[in-house]
């Protein structure tokens, strides 16, 4: 995917423009990132043209899939909360509508809980997408996890695996993982297995 193309399609080809987009593209493909980079940008974008039908402001989820793990350093909720702020910053100076720009923040931080209201349908959206990674094959679903836990490369094995086993149980325990009627019919049933899988093999290395 040419994502330099798909940001001017979005923000536009001015100067200011096109230096944003560097500066987002530089902070995906930052070293220290293995799943959280430009990969996950990819599909998140592609994930949000498959569901497009079900949000209000598709302009908005689409800006909001480039911020939502723009700052990304390790630290759930403050990365969330870092890049809604950088959102505002950068879309209030490209000058943006007002409404937009709050509406990018919101579904930033929302990303951080995966769990939009009831009729939020940029907020499903964008949600749904970013966890469409969890219905991959089994040798993608095993890669995503491998990156995951390079990822959290600072924490110990003990701790990581507490950590990620409780991440899993609370998604599983979820009426429903994913939010859209596409992504339940396109995703629900495998990213299920997935995670039962992962989560198994992690209490019994544990």
């Amino acid at each position: 995917m040419d994502l330099e193309r798909r940001w001017a399609a979005l923000a536009g080809d001015s100067a200011a423009a096109t230096a944003a987009g560097a500066d987002l593209l530089a902070r995906w493909g930052e070293a220290h990132r293995h799943y959280h980079a430009t990969g996950h940008l990819a599909a998140v974008l592609v994930a949000v043209d498959e569901l497009a039908g079900a949000a209000a402001d598709y302009d908005a989820v689409r800006f909001a899939a480039w911020f939502h793990d723009a700052v990304y350093d390790g630290r759930p909720g403050d990365d969330e909360a870092a890049s809604a702020r950088l959102a505002r910053e950068v879309l209030t100076s490209l000058g943006r509508p007002a409404a937009q720009v709050d509406e990018v923040e919101r579904l930033v931080l929302l990303t951080a809980g995966h769990d939009p209201a009831p009729g939020d349908g940029n907020g499903a959206v964008l949600c749904d997408a970013d966890l469409a990674v969890l219905a991959g094959t089994p040798s993608d679903y095993a890669a995503y996890a491998s990156a995951v836990r390079a990822d959290y490369a600072h924490v110990s094995d003990a701790d990581f695996a507490a950590g990620r086993a409780a991440v899993l149980k609370g998604l599983l325990d979820r009426p429903a993982l994913f939010h859209t009627d596409d992504g339940r019919r396109r995703w629900e049933a495998q990213a299920r297995h997935n995670l039962r899988t992962e989560l198994t093999l992690l209490r019994a290395a544990y």
